[in-house]
């Protein structure tokens, strides 16, 4: 009897421990994520039996938030420029690293008039004609996507038209929403949300130029005082399979990450 509990003991000494109720860390993660990184918590769990909380919205707000002192252990950005700032600031544990390079695209929900096109074509003879009454994007003054959507319409001359008639999400995200269901006759959003499943009923889309905006380099780091878990969750967002669900959902990957 003895040496069975022995062994039951080493048996059990041996199993993978699920990890502390208490080591949950809150994820801050860029809207343009959101159907990504549902998919790589959920693999993650399964995988290594550790939690995290997923929280997404703007990169901007986040970064201010976290220079507050919010208690986020992981972020992740849709702009890099956040995180170096983080950085010099002190506030994370080093610079971080690449994840992924993101790109916007151009759509129109399902029963507008707008057509979509890489050069904006459709987009710019409708203005003329005067049918665009909204138009989508995140907001310029601290999303990224929302900077990037700015910077393109800007580069094809069409910022001043289309300017009075933007309506602005929050984050990319809440653009995309606006774009599909908001009465909006279409939007500028990201790649990696019109490529869930779900947005193939809501509506078409049309990938932007990458020479009509600056890069959208997309950096996670750790800050200062992050937890186990969450520095799990960091280096297996690293490893192929995760970077796999990243480029399923349109991203293109650094070949090296720095």
């Amino acid at each position: 009897m003895a040496r069975f509990l022995v062994f039951i003991l080493i048996l059990f000494a041996a199993l993978p421990r699920p990890a502390l109720a208490s080591d949950v860390p809150t994820v801050a993660a860029a809207a343009d994520l959101r159907f990504a990184m549902e998919t790589l918590a959920t693999a993650f769990q399964k995988e290594t039996g550790r939690s995290v909380r997923l929280v997404f919205g703007s990169s901007g707000i986040f970064h201010q938030q976290i220079m507050a002192g919010a208690p986020f252990q992981l972020y992740l950005s849709a702009d890099e420029d956040f995180v170096l700032r983080l950085a010099r600031a002190g506030k994370t544990v080093d610079t971080g690293t690449l994840y992924a390079e993101g790109r916007i695209v151009i759509v129109a929900p399902t029963g507008s008039k707008l057509a979509v096109d890489s050069n904006f074509t459709a987009l710019r003879k409708a203005l003329a004609r005067g049918e665009i009454r909204r138009f989508a994007i995140a907001n310029p003054e601290h999303a990224p996507y929302g900077m990037r959507a700015e910077e393109a319409l800007r580069h094809t001359g069409l910022w001043s038209q289309i300017k009075p008639r933007l309506v602005m999400g929050e984050n990319v995200s809440q653009a995309l929403q606006f774009a599909t269901t908001g009465g909006a006759d279409g939007g500028i959003v990201a790649l990696s949300l019109v490529r869930s499943p779900t947005f193939k009923s809501m509506g078409r889309y049309a990938l932007v130029p990458e020479a009509w905006h600056q890069p959208l380099l997309q950096r996670m780091v750790l800050t200062k005082g992050a937890g186990e878990t969450a520095r799990h969750f960091y280096a297996w967002l690293q490893t192929p399979p995760a970077r796999a669900v990243f480029e399923r959902y349109g991203f293109a990957l650094p070949e090296v990450a720095r």
